[in-house]
């Protein structure tokens, strides 16, 4: 069995009967390959692994590496062979029907559907030139230009009926958000690459650092009652919802019939933000509204829906809040967030226990103090003026 490491023995290996590689052993059943071209210098590389689970060997084509040279093209080979060895035995070879980035993006979608994966493959993906990139071909600069060209793309605040169109820069927040559908698709189908090589695609999509910011448009209790009066018959149950209780939008959407038993005015709210499924206890007031909403409805039926019994999502509650911010005279980058944000303001104001604003809202402890903690720290000097002795 040749050393196939070896530049010099590589280049006197002839070719075999039946274009079969010369095998050279990594590991207990895992093998890179050299195919010598019959015509020209250079050759093939190939990798083969045991298939555990179908009991037989399996092989890739590697391709040539044709622009790398000396000892580069042998790592590079052993690496990939590695990699798609560890994959195999892992059970999680990547369907051979998923050729491209867009590929891996729809595949994503048929087993995790959701209005905001789509929208961000939609508007970033499917129309930009990283769709069709061959998956076996990506690398880590492709990923980098991908991400130059979101970052610089305008994020849409308002359109009118015109057609006219607002935009502002792309916050670093956004940018972290529309690159989380894409990191999720490739990683189910995509082994991470080596550190600090340009096949490791995962580098150029690592979100910035502290790019959350403080959410400072706060509604009070007027201006949220003067916006579900200004609200559409259809979508003002659902914005009640908002101001009733501080869950995020999408979290309230979700929300079915039979996750709130009236008996005990409990509403059990579904896994979120990789959080475990939990439990709250609702006042009276919150429980009756709950109650009209859940009347007659079977339990598999969403709580807030839409006139024609479909889910709510940010593509079809952003027009008709927006319309009712501009209709009630209030800021217009007045969105959903606004209202949970404004819930959250008013119960770290009420003197809640920063853990239990946590737990309601499904978000952790950290992210309360960071974004409310400031709210509490009149309380705070309060509480240290009434130990003075």
């Amino acid at each position: 069995m040749p050393d196939l490491s070896r530049i010099g023995e590589r280049e006197r290996l002839k070719p075999q009967s039946g274009d079969e590689p010369h095998w050279h052993r990594l590991r207990q059943g895992c093998y890179i390959g050299y195919r010598p071209s019959k015509k020209k210098g250079g050759g093939t590389w190939f990798a083969r692994v045991y298939d555990a689970d179908n009991g037989r060997n399996v092989r890739k084509r590697l391709g040539d590496y044709g622009l790398l040279t000396g000892h580069d093209v042998f790592k590079q080979a052993k690496a990939d062979a590695e990699k798609w060895a560890e994959t195999v035995e892992s059970g999680g070879e990547r369907d051979r029907s998923l050729v491209t980035v867009k590929d891996a993006c729809e595949a994503y979608l048929k087993d995790k559907p959701g209005s905001i994966a789509k929208g961000v493959f939609r508007r970033h993906v499917y129309t930009d030139p990283i769709a069709n990139v061959k998956l076996d071909k990506l690398r880590r600069h492709h990923l980098r230009a991908w991400r130059k060209r979101l970052e610089e793309a305008p994020a849409l605040l308002t359109r009118n009926k015109n057609g006219e169109r607002k935009t502002k820069v792309r916050s670093e927040a956004t940018v972290n958000r529309d690159m989380v559908p894409l990191r999720a698709a490739l990683g189910r189908v995509l082994m991470q690459g080596p550190p600090n090589t340009d096949a490791a695609w995962q580098e150029a999509l690592k979100p910035f650092k502290d790019a959350g910011k403080r959410r400072e448009l706060y509604l009070d209790k007027d201006q949220r009652r003067a916006l579900l009066e200004a609200a559409s018959d259809d979508v003002r149950p659902f914005m009640k919802g908002l101001c009733l209780l501080p869950l995020r939008p999408g979290a309230l959407a979700k929300l079915a019939v039979g996750q709130f038993e009236g008996r005990t005015r409990t509403l059990t709210i579904g896994k979120e933000k990789r959080k475990k499924p939990r439990q709250i206890t609702l006042p009276p007031v919150v429980a009756e509204f709950l109650n009209e909403l859940a009347e007659g409805q079977k339990p598999a039926a969403l709580l807030f829906r839409q006139q024609d019994g479909s889910q709510w999502c940010k593509d079809t509650w952003k027009k008709p809040i927006k319309e009712a911010v501009l209709a009630a005279g209030l800021p217009d980058a007045a969105t959903a967030y606004t209202l949970r944000h404004s819930v959250i303001t008013d119960l770290v104001r009420a003197g809640l226990p920063i853990l239990t604003v946590a737990q309601l809202s499904g978000t952790s402890v950290a992210m309360i103090e960071k974004h409310y903690g400031h709210l509490v720290r009149g309380d705070a000097e309060l509480a240290l003026a009434s130990i003075a002795i």
